[in-house]
């Protein structure tokens, strides 16, 4: 998945979006053996940044990045592998993600047995150079795929990074630019649901692709054999299947509209229920965040806002006279009793939720009128 942030407004604008290129097979044993040498600067980092921490004197201190650099200043003479760059780059990152995770100490990084990390590597700017149609990064020359991605692009740091089916990859920042245009239709509503994995108020809809369930009597049976292996590439399989899905159908939404609302379902208490497979499946979290990146990037307005009542309300009247709970999941029509007009369950709650994003645009509130929120 590629992400961006917008750096200036106007007719061009400039994005960071990651490149992911996947390593040949030739240089995964020397990638391994270089995590191992991260994983141990890493957990010296841990310990270090503990013991500072819990001293019980006044020299007691968070260590920042610079510190832990300071700290291990001249490890790379013992190290076969990795250099300053990289010892550098591990002492940053660690510092920045104790901050962001609130903690005194992260999880240690494992490098063997069942429990082992996934191999990282990070890399500076740097210590990536190009040599004709390969990489090279401490001393080592790598070949990647799809390396003309890399043609006349300057990249942002990076790292290599290994999958739970053991290929590795190289991520890399790099900055583009693109023309900000216009949308030929001004806005649009998405429920979010099971069914369909999201509704429009246009009526279009992204149909549940039931990918697991797919797949299911392969994985069962690679399972009960004990091919692991095999049951990861199933896995990664489902899941590039799903992305596939999602990002073809938030394409087709950002390049159509130019306001976008979404309703705010959360996942979290369905998967509480029976539900739960399916919940899993559908990837409500993802399509939001895809819709929020590619909107940002070509200069749409992406909005998330609460649900409340959208199912039960009649988009024409405005009166609670739909279906409610659980039990009633499996109405997908209904007519209203006031008005008499006859509802798609989900496209019907589309409607609300864009209706709500305009309400909120004149009053300033994401709130359902008293006579629809009571």
């Amino acid at each position: 998945m590629s992400c961006g942030t917008c750096k200036h407004a106007g007719p061009l604008a400039t994005f960071t979006r990651t490149l992911r290129l996947k390593v040949r097979g030739e240089a995964y044993a020397w990638l391994r053996a270089a995590a191992v040498e991260v994983n141990q600067v890493f957990n010296y980092c841990n310990e270090t940044s503990l013991l500072a921490i819990t001293r019980t004197d006044t020299r007691r201190k968070w260590m920042s990045g610079f510190d832990l650099c300071a700290l291990t200043a001249g490890a790379a003479e013992h190290f076969e592998r990795i250099g300053a760059d990289t010892i550098q780059s591990v002492c940053n990152h660690y510092a920045q993600k104790l901050v962001a995770a609130k903690k005194r100490k992260l999880r240690w990084r494992v490098s063997c047995g069942a429990r082992k990390s996934l191999g990282w590597i990070p890399l500076k700017a740097a210590s990536l150079k190009h040599r004709g149609k390969a990489l090279r990064f401490c001393g080592k020359i790598f070949r990647v795929f799809e390396i003309d991605q890399l043609t006349h692009v300057k990249w942002q740091g990076g790292c290599f990074a290994e999958d739970s089916c053991g290929d590795w990859w190289l991520c890399l920042p790099v900055e583009y630019q693109t023309e900000l245009s216009v949308a030929p239709q001004e806005a649009v509503g998405i429920d979010l649901g099971l069914k369909a994995i999201a509704t429009t108020s246009d009526g279009d809809t992204l149909d549940a692709g039931r990918w697991t369930q797919r797949h299911a009597d392969r994985l069962a049976m690679a399972q009960r054999r004990g091919h692991k292996k095999q049951a990861k590439r199933i896995h990664r399989k489902i899941s590039r299947q799903r992305k596939d899905a999602l990002h073809k159908f938030s394409r087709k939404i950002v390049d159509q509209y130019q306001t976008i609302v979404v309703g705010d379902v959360s996942s979290a208490c369905l998967k509480k229920t029976k539900m739960a497979k399916s919940v899993s499946d559908s990837g409500w979290y993802a399509l939001k965040t895809q819709l929020q990146y590619k909107g940002q990037q070509a200069g749409r307005s992406v909005s998330i806002v609460n649900e409340r009542n959208t199912t039960r309300t009649c988009s024409s009247c405005g009166i609670l006279t739909g279906p409610m709970g659980l039990d009633m999941i499996v109405v997908r029509e209904w007519t209203c009793s006031e008005c008499g007009d006859t509802h798609s369950r989900d496209v019907n709650a589309a409607k609300n939720i864009l209706a709500l994003r305009c309400r909120a645009s004149v009053s300033g509130n994401e709130s359902l009128p008293r006579s629809v929120a009571a």
